[in-house]
């Protein structure tokens, strides 16, 4: 084992040292989301650790009067680290802190009308993520997550985190070497267009229609949707669900039927 190894071996013990995890606190956030219950044992182990590393270096704090505890800091980072298991935690170091509302928060943007005309909109939102700047959520709403909707504000905002790697979120992460980026924009353009076309006739779809707003979002909420109701994913855009099993390097899917559909 070369010197640096080593050392790297060590600042990641001595990190989840820093970082203790309650075994009764640990075990029942495992029972309580079935994203988490699926996980196999070597997973649940990896996620422990993972999710201590990423306490040590991201504070996830309460505004607006809330008090965090333990348990919900836990509850938010593990989310996080879902959905790099098989990836890297240092996709997420371009940045430093979680911030934590109570419930929605409300922020101002700008935006010109088509007159040229400036406008200040205050707007309440559930999530917001900035690009090198914080992760911002509401609990109330983080709490909702596996509600059997697909609806997890925590995934939603930590997808888009993953997204900016690139710069500015447009539904196009960093791919891995051995993905075809011409495959991906190909699957997520036809989808996204078909699922404007199934809105606009007013169809019942699993996914949630704020995907329709641009690309970013898009990616955004279909990969809450492949991790909370993968089944549900891969019915409606089976090619979107092959791509998003390669990039995060899972199979959500497969824990649910170990012998069923595998993506190609």
């Amino acid at each position: 084992m070369g010197l640096g190894h080593w050392f790297g071996r060590w600042r990641r013990a001595r990190a989840v040292e820093r970082q203790p995890i309650d075994d009764a606190q640990w075990l029942r956030m495992m029972s309580r989301f079935s994203f988490f219950r699926l996980l196999s044992a070597g997973e649940q182990r990896r996620l422990r650790e993972l999710t201590a590393l990423f306490l040590d270096r991201k504070p996830v704090s309460g505004a607006g009067g809330l008090e965090m505890t333990r348990e919900m800091q836990l509850i938010i980072a593990a989310q996080a680290c879902l959905l790099v298991l098989n990836l890297d935690l240092d996709l997420y170091d371009d940045w430093v802190e979680v911030i934590v509302y109570p419930d929605e928060f409300v922020v101002e943007h700008d935006y010109m009308d088509e007159d040229g005309v400036m406008h200040k909109v205050r707007a309440p939102l559930s999530g917001e993520a900035w690009e090198h700047g914080p992760v911002i959520l509401s609990w109330r709403d983080a709490q909702e997550a596996d509600g059997g909707d697909g609806y997890n504000v925590v995934l939603h905002e930590f997808a888009h985190k993953i997204d900016m790697r690139n710069g500015s979120a447009n539904g196009f992460p960093p791919l891995h070497a051995d993905m075809d980026r011409q495959v991906w924009s190909e699957a997520f353009g036809a989808a996204f267009a078909d699922f404007g076309r199934r809105l606009d006739e007013r169809e019942e779809l699993p996914l949630d229609e704020y995907a329709a707003e641009d690309p970013a979002e898009f990616f955004a909420v279909t990969s809450e949707l492949f991790f909370e109701r993968p089944d549900a994913l891969h019915g409606l855009y089976p090619a979107i669900y092959d791509q998003l099993a390669q990039f995060y390097r899972q199979n959500p899917l497969a824990r649910i039927h170990p012998a069923g559909i595998k993506p190609s």
